[in-house]
């Protein structure tokens, strides 16, 4: 078994020839996983253990290599909702919608991208936004800097990031 504890580079910037490619393929959600176990194709275990911060594994990153092969990072293509926004309003209002829901949202140009959920789908169907659904890649997660809110009795958002910045 390998112990993976950092990643090496990405493919576009570091080139791997003459190496073997092994992909070591994830789902979108297993990204951002700090500990991970799991096979390459070329049946090789491997273990991810990122100490520190998990680093958001992106499509192409190197995360082992010698001299004769490479394990690189293969994001399987999941069920998406696909949104070409027309206008930055709309864009707004979008993610702002999707993010009051706790989703997580993907950037691929000028599309935003969101995991496949039936009722999100309907409802932006059903607020004019044509959703179209589809088998895509989920690369280049938003990340926020602010802790995920609950609706309740917890207090507000901007009460939140208030109390953090007061610290």
């Amino acid at each position: 078994m390998i112990i993976i504890e950092k990643i090496e580079g990405n493919i576009v910037t570091c080139p791997t020839e003459p190496r073997i490619t092994d992909p070591l393929q994830l789902e979108w959600f297993e990204t951002g996983k700090r500990v991970l176990r799991r096979y390459t194709l070329g049946g090789q275990e491997i273990a991810l253990r990122f100490m520190r911060e998990a680093p958001m594994l992106q499509q192409g990153d190197i995360v082992w290599m010698d001299d004769k092969r490479a394990i690189v990072v293969s994001i399987l293509p999941a069920q998406a909702i696909v949104l070409r926004p027309a206008t930055m309003t709309d864009m707004a209002v979008i993610c702002y919608e999707i993010g009051n829901k706790h989703l997580p949202l993907f950037l691929d140009g000028n599309e935003v991208l969101v995991p496949y959920e039936e009722p999100l789908f309907r409802w932006l169907e059903a607020k004019g936004y044509a959703p179209a659904k589809e088998l895509r890649t989920l690369t280049n997660m938003l990340r926020s800097n602010v802790i995920p809110h609950e609706h309740g009795g917890s207090g507000s958002l901007f009460s939140k990031i208030m109390q953090l910045a007061g610290k």
